[in-house]
């Protein structure tokens, strides 16, 4: 490929997982080219279980249900359970490509080198051409491996590569020395329980992956021990039967968070978590932080339950490690045979040129960007999907990358506002936080102009403000309307049996009144 002068509509995408994907399908909706670059042989980021990128293992399903782990354009096919595996989130994908021709315009087996800016408006990117699938396995079996490096201008880029891409590992006394027969190693590459029965495993960390990995060992018969810097609350996948997300994560949610003072939210939302789980230490886990912003929050459907049957174990933080014996700072140990860290991921975009990674002050947490998309000294470039989310992403990257293409197409922010706001600190700031996905889809939904408007939308009131804020929720007016949005967005928010019919209960009508709609 040689693009020395770059056509004005080409747009560079890095990355091919969920949020290049919408990118694309949002670029080329505002008549632009999209060329989306993409390391592995095949779409889908961390769905794609062939990626020596991908976090996923065998068995595992989607922490949030099908309607939210999808974009408005397109629905599961009929009989999909509520948790989709990752295979069948990764045939998603795939399909949502074809629907919108972005197939042939991914460069599969790119490994991006480097992206450099030249001037106020060019942007140069090298990568490195792996070749397709078949001639990298014939390479292979010839015992060599060819490689051609490629250059290419473009206007704009974006990234696209996810959060989740270099492990993190806490760096603990011994732990370089540890003799578990198993090691250690992150919780993105466990590949299932079957390599650790008869085994002691420590799992470190109170994160998702963390949760659901330790249950799935412990069905499994293994020995499971996790350790907490602290202890957070831990909401079910399911509330009587309805996925939380569509219960936790609503508008109603997000406006009485932004009406109320935050201690009232915060105990609001405890009182919520306690209703529906109970407390952590009443199962037998730790006790958390009586402040659930200091404590945080996790989910998993499984944990609480094995931790009262006496499945799994939970113990304060590390303290060291001594051969094979796991030393824990309340002076318990535990001989062990593995140790498992589910402790997040570091900010990693290695391909960015000095200068570049300057400007947005990277750092393990994060980076510093304009309602995390933008920068006011780097025309031309978009990130999107760079934050820690609670809750369901699919949404809030669609939201995001119609901005993107929106601004793409009209103008990108004006610089000037962007940097007062950045130095001001007048942002959402997520640096090394987790933002409820709930907040962050209502930011891009208002920069966008398609939150609904309930006084336009009486008949879905009850749905809006207490259903699931679904994709296709965000499709009911504007340029971007859909005839069938009324429609789904009713299906959505009945699915499960949750939100049916017009009508409040008291305690909605309460709340209702309380954010003033």
């Amino acid at each position: 490929m040689s693009l020395n002068h770059p056509e004005e509509k080409t747009v560079a995408i890095i990355g091919a997982g969920p949020a290049g994907l919408v990118s694309a399908r949002w670029l080329l909706a505002r008549g632009f080219e999209p060329i989306i670059f993409e390391s592995s042989d095949d779409l889908g980021g961390q769905w794609n279980s062939a990626s020596e990128r991908s976090a996923t293992w065998p068995g595992m399903v989607t922490n949030t249900s099908r309607i939210m782990t999808a974009f408005s354009d397109l629905d599961y096919r009929e009989g999909t359970a509520t948790y989709p595996s990752r295979d069948e989130v990764q045939g998603y994908l795939t399909a949502y490509a074809s629907k919108f021709d972005l197939l042939r315009r991914i460069r599969f087996g790119c490994s991006i080198q480097r992206v450099e800016k030249l001037t106020a408006s060019h942007w140069r990117v090298s990568w490195v051409d792996n070749q397709t699938e078949k001639s990298e396995k014939r390479l292979l079996r010839l015992g060599s491996r060819q490689r051609q490096n490629n250059v290419a201008e473009f206007e704009r880029i974006v990234i696209a590569t996810g959060r989740q891409n270099e492990a993190s590992i806490p760096d603990l006394p011994g732990l370089s020395g540890f003799s578990g027969r198993f090691g250690v190693a992150h919780t993105s590459k466990y590949g299932g329980s079957e390599a650790y029965r008869g085994a002691t495993v420590v799992i470190g960390g109170c994160s998702i992956s963390a949760l659901e990995i330790a249950t799935d060992l412990a069905h499994a018969g293994v020995r499971v021990i996790t350790s907490f810097r602290r202890q957070r609350y831990v909401l079910p996948k399911l509330q009587s039967g309805v996925p939380t997300e569509h219960v936790m994560f609503t508008r109603a949610a997000a406006l009485a968070a932004e009406r109320l003072p935050e201690e009232a939210s915060a105990m609001g939302l405890k009182e919520k978590i306690l209703s529906v789980s109970g407390a952590p230490d009443l199962w037998g886990a730790q006790i958390p932080d009586p402040d659930v912003r200091i404590a945080g929050i996790t989910q998993a459907q499984g944990f609480l339950p094995c931790v009262a049957e006496g499945r799994i174990k939970t113990v304060g933080w590390f303290d060291h490690i001594d051969g094979k014996h796991v030393v824990f700072k309340d002076g318990s140990e535990v001989e062990a045979d593995a140790i498992l860290f589910g402790t997040g991921f570091k900010m990693s975009l290695p391909f960015l040129d000095s200068a570049v990674a300057q400007s947005l002050k990277i750092d393990d947490q994060g980076l510093e960007l304009f309602a995390e998309t933008f920068h006011p000294d780097l025309p031309g470039l978009a990130v999107i999907g760079l934050y820690n989310l609670t809750g369901p992403y699919f949404p809030v990257l669609e939201l995001q990358a119609r901005w993107i293409a929106d601004c793409f197409s009209i103008g990108e922010p004006d610089r000037e506002e962007m940097r007062y706001a950045l130095e001001s600190g007048a942002y959402m700031p997520v640096r090394g936080t987790n933002v409820p996905m709930n907040a962050m889809a209502l930011m891009f939904a208002r920069k966008l102009g398609v939150e609904p408007d309930l006084s336009e939308h009486a008949e879905l009131k009850r749905a809006l403000l207490f259903g699931p804020l679904s994709p296709v929720s965000f499709r009911l007016d504007g340029r971007d309307a859909l005839a069938s949005a009324k429609e789904r967005t009713l299906a959505h928010a009945a699915a499960f049996g949750h939100i049916r019919g017009a009508e409040f209960t008291p305690d909605q009508s309460g709340l209702s009144a309380a954010i003033g709609v």
